[in-house]
């Protein structure tokens, strides 16, 4: 009797025993593996597809790196880059670019692909060309995130990112100015957005601060407010855990009345951002410019938060092919959306 592949393989294979991935890609079926071990198992797959020397990137890359991402699809695409005359390979799903590349030193041994599965690390790009593919996409505020989060974990060389920002590639501007809005002391895509909510309002602020009095610590805080003793910060839905909660409350008394705190969820960023402009208005002691709301308003618009999302996955639907093969045997594929509905959670 033949034996079963263990890993992923490129041809027709039973249904019994094998997963479809994609036209002509299978892996074999296993219990007990996580939804992330399945899509790690699906790029192994993708990767039988790929010319020699082609490495994941954007969203994809950025995923096996562990960093934090913008609001996107259930399914986004696989996105994947290649020589400058290798094949693009087709499939639905499945974006490929050619791309020239910035000659920079890399180290032997990265240390930011640690977090990668070993079957993968060679096939995924360097963080300043993951991140100059995604500029290609996303809006500025998704760019931040993106970047904020790659930063914190020590991924980005500066040496490298300044190559890249100096080239006159496709992307470069884009990436330059998210690059100049970033902070390595974010801690989640949340307090990105409010962060830069205070900078397009003209508000200086200062991340993660631990404040003290007279030698004692009261807490570390998401934003300070420059120049006042207003706390703003990005509550989410963690704070909401009963042991988080007891241990936001003891923070929030030892604060009291040194500082004021106030919380924003990203419904208040995005559906109701003039009332947290209001307050910032209030602690600053400064009148209302409409000017400032329309600026962060046009930086939602033009992100995954905004009508960015539509008009990106319109982009990805006509660059990736999608088809839904999920009808089989006497029914043909139909077209359908690249995705059902985005992530709540995301």
């Amino acid at each position: 009797m033949p034996s079963i592949e263990s890993g992923p393989v490129r041809g027709q294979r039973s249904l019994a025993t094998h997963r479809r991935v994609s036209h002509g890609l299978y892996v074999p079926h296993a219990q007990h593996r996580s939804r992330e071990q399945r899509w790690r198992d699906d790029l192994s797959a993708v990767l039988l597809l790929l010319p020699d020397g082609a490495t994941f990137t954007s969203v994809t890359a950025a995923r096996l790196l562990g960093w934090s991402l913008p609001k996107l699809p259930a399914v986004p695409p696989v996105f994947a880059s290649v020589g400058e005359r290798d094949p693009r390979p087709r499939r639905p799903g499945l974006i490929c670019s050619r791309l020239r590349r910035t000659q920079a030193a890399q180290p032997s041994h990265p240390t930011w692909l640690r977090a990668v599965s070993p079957g993968l690390r060679h096939a995924v790009d360097s963080p300043e060309e993951v991140l100059l593919r995604a500029a290609r996409d996303f809006g500025t505020l998704d760019l931040v995130i993106m970047i904020d989060s790659a930063r914190r974990l020590g991924h980005v060389d500066e040496a490298a990112m300044a190559l890249v920002l100096g080239s006159g590639r496709p992307g470069v501007r884009a990436l330059r100015t998210a690059w100049l809005l970033s902070d390595p002391r974010a801690e989640s895509p949340g307090e990105t957005l409010l962060r830069l909510l205070h900078l397009a309002a003209g508000a200086q602020v200062t991340p993660q601060v631990e404040l003290r009095a007279g030698g004692t610590f009261l807490g570390r805080v998401d934003l300070l407010l420059d120049g006042t003793c207003c706390v703003h910060e990005y509550d989410g839905e963690h704070h909401r855990d009963a042991a988080q909660h007891r241990s936001d409350l003891r923070r929030d008394r030892r604060l009291q009345p040194r500082y004021q705190r106030r919380g924003y969820v990203l419904d208040d960023l995005l559906n109701r951002p003039a009332d947290v402009l209001a307050d910032i208005d209030s602690a600053l002691g400064r009148p209302w410019d409409p000017t400032r709301l329309a600026r962060w308003k046009r930086l939602v618009s033009n992100s995954m938060y905004g009508e960015g999302y539509g008009r990106l996955i319109q982009r990805w639907r006509r660059l990736g092919g999608f088809d839904d093969w999920s009808r089989t045997g006497r029914d043909r594929p139909q077209k359908s959306r690249l995705v059902a509905k985005p992530d709540p959670a995301a």
